[in-house]
């Protein structure tokens, strides 16, 4: 009999689908529930795992007593569904954001540490290999001290599934779709300093957001300032007509020197990375890199090695904060200037 972890994926559309191949191809875990609305979906990824079963809802997968569930359903349901995994004692991937606000963060992460299970987001830029050279770099010093970050994300095109722009069901816009990996890798490179200060500016069709309990924002720029003193600039959007399908880029500068990863014609998967001194350019990371999948396949070989609850978990916390401040200070910018 197979001792690995036992996983139910729930949500098995594009993205559940390939983090569901990454987690199998580790050979750590098996995947023995599918759940999904969507009866193709669920076909294409039961031919990923033929003895799995095809289910209806999280409860029948829950009651398979499996080890970890991973989730890759509208926003609205990550919170839910965590606490409902973890409360049956089922380790969490999920993916982002894993609550629409610090509150269900917070209530995830807790109940995390009270079970002591495994929790992991799907934060995967981390795992690009540019991404992991800048953190050797950063961490050792060979930049000095980062001062400050440029982080853009910036979408020609937008989501296509209704939910996205539907507030009570996504939690915000660009921001919570696209601003929060850029969130995530600055606080995570510099070892989360708390955020001691947030300026923000949110835009819905070209005007500032005027209701975001009824409308999402589609542009965003927004300061952090960071303790210590480093200065992140931060900008995303969805349908900016930028002629090409993306813009995404982090550079950090430092006392002594730059790094900076940004994709490659408008890739969403292709980047480059490169280190400066001064007008001096070091080439570091090129394309090809087959990094989406590594942040899942990471969370399965720690849950195969038994771990539980740990710190990096408690760091969601830290996003989701700095998430909700840019939202708290672009809605009372706006309320000062109406």
């Amino acid at each position: 009999m197979s001792t690995r972890p036992r996983l139910g994926f729930v949500g098995v559309g594009w993205i559940g689908r390939h983090r569901m191949e990454a987690m199998l191809a580790t050979g750590a875990v098996e995947a023995v529930a599918i759940v999904d609305a969507d009866p193709e979906a669920a076909s294409a990824a039961q031919a990923l795992a033929p003895d799995a079963h095809v289910l209806a809802s999280l409860d029948e997968v829950l009651d398979l007593g499996v080890d970890g569930v991973v989730i890759a359903t509208p926003s609205a349901l990550h919170a839910d569904q965590t606490l409902q995994a973890l409360h049956s004692g089922a380790a969490v991937f999920c993916q982002k954001p894993l609550g629409r606000t610090e509150d269900e963060t917070r209530a995830a992460v807790d109940l995390a540490r009270h079970r002591d299970r495994l929790l992991g987001v799907d934060f995967s830029y981390r795992f690009t290999d540019g991404m992991r050279r800048i953190a050797e770099i950063v961490r050792g010093g060979e930049i000095g001290r980062v001062y400050a970050a440029d982080l853009v994300f910036h979408n020609a095109y937008g989501p296509d599934k209704p939910w996205f722009r539907d507030p009570r069901l996504s939690g915000g816009g660009c921001v919570m779709d696209l601003g929060i990996h850029l969130v995530d890798l600055a606080l995570w490179l510099l070892d989360f300093p708390a955020v001691e200060d947030v300026q923000s500016d949110l835009m819905a069709q070209g005007a500032p957001l005027a209701d975001p309990a009824a409308q999402v924002e589609d542009y965003a720029v927004a300061t952090l300032r960071l303790r210590g003193g480093c200065v992140v600039r931060l900008a995303c959007s969805w349908n900016l007509p930028i002629g090409r399908d993306a813009e995404i880029s982090a550079a950090f500068h430092g006392t002594a020197g730059g790094v900076r990863l940004g994709n490659v014609g408008g890739s969403f998967y292709d980047f480059k990375t490169a280190r400066y001194r001064g007008t001096a350019v070091e080439t570091l990371c090129t394309p090809p890199d087959d990094w989406g999948g590594r942040a899942a396949a990471d969370w399965a070989r720690r849950l195969a090695a038994g771990e539980g609850h740990d710190a990096e978990a408690e760091r969601l916390i830290d996003v989701a904060h700095a998430i909700d401040a840019i939202y708290a200070d672009a809605v009372s910018r706006g309320k000062r200037t109406c």
